[in-house]
């Protein structure tokens, strides 16, 4: 995510040309773009990142209906 973020803020100062950032070429951009589009498409599946990340989101929901239940 914070790849993301960076991204958008470099395009929006490159954009309105602000500071040094207003003499960086668009292909940096493009090349951050295309680095975080592989990340998230391709390594974070191989590393199982997407199925950690909503594994224990399932399993912090079971332990709350637990210790609700149980109360």
């Amino acid at each position: 995510m914070p790849l993301i973020i960076v991204i958008v803020l470099l395009s929006l100062l490159r954009y309105f040309e602000v500071g040094p950032i207003a003499n960086l070429s668009w292909w940096w951009i493009v090349g951050l773009m295309a680095v975080a589009f592989i990340w998230f498409e391709f390594i974070e599946r191989m590393l199982g990142l997407d199925k950690r990340k909503s594994h224990n989101e399932l399993e912090q929901a079971r332990k709350e209906r637990v210790k609700k239940n149980f109360k």
